[in-house]
């Protein structure tokens, strides 16, 4: 079977969504669609394992804890978030699907 990252599967939401297109018990693969979310006030992701993270569509702004300025993601523009890294979402862009692929890891 034959999928496209850009064909958009699931029922639109006001949240985003997150598909699982691969999982081991290494590593899992996740497909992201965003339409002008972002991480709530004062919440931040820290996540165990270490998140390798691309941009394909749409734009996005990523803060990591303890820097003060916002990383601006574009379309093929990628980064390594390690394990235990506080990071969010400050703002993607609406009027358009932000896509990412995340990989996320055991080393």
């Amino acid at each position: 079977m034959i999928n496209n990252l850009f064909i958009h599967t699931t029922q639109a939401s006001d949240s985003e969504v997150f598909e699982t297109l691969l999982q081991t018990d290494t590593l899992k693969l996740e497909r992201v669609v965003s339409t002008g979310q972002a991480t709530p006030s004062g919440q931040w992701y820290d996540q165990d394992r270490d998140e390798w993270v691309v941009l394909l569509s749409g734009s996005a702004g990523l803060l990591i804890d303890g820097e003060r300025d916002i990383r601006v993601l574009k379309p093929g523009d990628y980064l390594l978030i390690p394990a235990h890294a506080r990071h969010r979402v400050e703002w993607t862009e609406t009027g358009t699907e932000t896509v990412w692929l995340a990989l996320h890891y055991t080393a």
